[in-house]
């Protein structure tokens, strides 16, 4: 797919557009929305975990009619069967000839934008039916291998206090998952406009921006971003730092269990190189770097279980190996 010097101009304009579309809906969270973005830019997955009411599902929904794709919702519950997202086979009759025969019937998962409601509600045989979408983009069942629609990007979320009847999402996956992203509380200020905004009589209406093609020429960009060589290595360095076998801050040492593999490598230049076209730059810089490191971190470090005690995260290590 080539891609001319207008083409370049008109895709940073709809992205431009694109993030002002979502913003009609979506109050006082840019920096999520601008990960999100990152995430799809990127072409991976994204899971998204907040408390109930910070507007998950509708940002994943308003960012779908933003965007010219297919679109659906799965809500997983502890009685979903894999079967159930994948798609099944059903028993056909030719009417013409009589004959019987077995037609694969396309599941929700056929479809450019997933969003995975409440992912850690549903058991790990579902989950894992997840995992050759996610990395393969691709499904098999009964020995045929579906190809999946591209783009294709999955959207999770997930509620991190409502613990009861829910089943932790193993390393495996989550490392599928390109950036973990926390939704925290609006302020006081985005909160009133909020209130304002959702309780009277006006409709916002959301018009499509981008299509399939502008999305995929889009990846291939990010892709043709420019990162230079002391940057690459800074992140092998970091993500090597992250280990405590390979890494020479005690810090590390002293709460990490397991550190980041070199699939948190590839993310961390990709999306840096994905936040670097959305804010209209063609070469990355260290700023991308450092704020695409905690989202691209905070699944792939695994804390011991005296960090865990003192609630020490991720996160607290990210900040101490980019301070350090």
């Amino acid at each position: 797919m080539e891609i001319t010097e207008s083409t370049v101009q008109q895709l940073q304009e709809k992205l431009v557009q694109l993030q002002q579309e979502i913003q009609k809906v979506i109050i006082g969270q840019e920096p999520i929305v601008a990960e999100i973005l990152v995430a799809l830019l990127a072409g991976g997955h994204c899971l998204l975990e907040g408390v109930p009411g910070l507007a998950k599902t509708l940002m994943v929904r308003t960012l779908s009619q933003a965007l010219d794709l297919s679109f659906r919702r799965i809500q997983f519950t502890p009685d979903l069967m894999p079967t159930d997202i994948i798609g099944t086979e059903i028993l056909e009759e030719d009417h013409a000839t009589g004959r019987r025969f077995f037609k694969f019937n396309r599941g929700p998962l056929f479809a450019n934008i997933i969003l995975a409601d409440e992912i850690n509600r549903t058991p790990p045989k579902t989950q894992s039916a997840l995992l050759e979408a996610m990395q393969e983009f691709e499904i098999t069942y009964g020995g045929q291998t579906y190809v999946l629609d591209r783009p294709f990007f999955i959207l999770a979320t997930q509620n991190p206090i409502e613990q009861a009847g829910t089943y932790p999402l193993p390393e495996a996956q989550l490392d599928r998952f390109l950036l973990y992203v926390k939704i925290g509380y609006p302020n006081a200020e985005a909160e009133t406009a909020i209130l304002n905004s959702t309780t009277g009589n006006k409709q916002v209406k959301v018009t499509p921006v981008l299509g399939a093609v502008d999305i995929q020429q889009l990846q291939q960009l990010v892709r043709e971003v420019s990162i230079n060589e002391d940057l690459v290595q800074y992140v092998a360095t970091l993500i090597r730092s992250t280990r405590p076998d390979t890494s020479t801050v005690p810090y590390v040492k002293e709460w990490v269990r397991w550190g980041a593999g070199p699939r948190a490598g590839q993310a961390l230049i990709l999306t840096a190189k994905a936040r670097a076209l959305l804010k209209g730059r063609y070469a990355v810089v260290m700023e991308d770097i450092r704020a695409m490191a905690y989202p691209v971190l905070r699944h792939r470090v695994l804390m011991n279980f005296r960090a865990e005690a003192e609630h020490i995260t991720a996160d607290h290590v990210t900040e101490v190996l980019l301070s350090s």
